[in-house]
């Protein structure tokens, strides 16, 4: 049975420890647009040698970031083959600023496993302190595996973010590259879906799509700079479900509201008819 959830929920995944450097993070923002405006100082802090400022979204990738093979969904109680697996959401909560130099001990959890019928989702909670065991980040993530539900499990909770009835603070419109999928992919991704067009072809899409997980930097990347100034330690936490497929050469059409301490957001795809890129996105401010 390639899912168990007696077996799965609550298993504790290996421990992994990891270090980075500015050039992991400039790789990091560069693949997720940064340098667009390569003669702007807001812009040159994510490329900056030794003090880049760190976008929190870079947490999602800094464990694995020199990983080299194709990941795997195999955990306790979980076994599926990688071609129906798609991310379904991903939040980041900093602590604190991320150091452009650092050394981190990620400890990650299967929190839950929803049966949705045709499809199974499996969310992990991870947690991340530094070499002196001060916390850097939570993140808590899900996964949809298409074709693994139907197993008896409950279906889960749902949660939707409505945006506000009125015109956003900020529309911005943030080009994607040809090859992003090629660049992001550098920043330990290598699944196939993104770059090998008969993989592409057999999990049923007509070409490599975009990483989730670069889409999710974007969108990040585009509210720090319009609405908080470039400034990425004013970013207390970052969360998004992703609602659709992106392709590298298309738009992400970037919608902004604040209220409060919380930036609502979509991201949509202009080029065809605004399709949903991610959806229930809130980018929470720090205090």
């Amino acid at each position: 049975m390639p899912i168990d959830p007696n077996i799965a929920v609550g298993a504790e995944l290996p421990a992994q420890e990891f270090s980075w450097t500015s050039s992991d993070v400039q790789l990091y923002h560069l693949g997720v647009g940064a340098g667009a405006r390569p003669v702007d100082p807001a812009e040159l802090r994510y490329l900056r040698d030794d003090d880049s400022q760190v976008l929190p979204t870079f947490a999602t990738v800094a464990a694995t970031f020199h990983a080299s093979e194709p990941p795997k969904v195999q955990f306790p109680g979980v076994d599926i083959d990688l071609a129906k697996v798609v991310h379904g959401s991903q939040e980041v909560t900093v602590h604190r600023p991320i150091p452009a130099n650092g050394t981190g001990r990620t400890t990650t959890k299967i929190a839950e496993v929803w049966d949705k019928g045709k499809a199974a989702v499996i969310v992990q909670e991870a947690e991340t302190v530094d070499a002196d065991g001060n916390a850097l980040w939570t993140a808590r993530s899900s996964i949809f595996a298409r074709g693994e539900g139907g197993f008896g499990g409950e279906r889960g909770p749902s949660s939707k973010v409505e945006l506000p009835d009125r015109e956003p603070d900020a529309v911005v419109d943030a080009p994607i590259l040809p090859q992003q999928a090629l660049l992001y992919r550098l920043c330990g991704d290598r699944n196939p879906l993104h770059s090998d067009p008969e993989f592409a072809k057999a999990a049923g899409f007509d070409k490599p799509i975009l990483h989730g997980l670069c889409s999710y930097g974007i969108t990040c990347k585009t509210v720090v700079d319009a609405m908080l100034g470039s400034d990425t330690a004013k970013v207390k936490g970052f969360k998004a479900r992703f609602a659709g497929i992106v392709f590298p050469g298309e738009t992400l059409r970037v919608r902004m509201w604040r209220e409060g301490d919380e930036i609502l957001v979509s991201a949509v795809v202009p080029e065809r008819d605004e399709a949903p890129a991610l959806a229930d996105v809130v980018l929470t401010v720090a205090g």
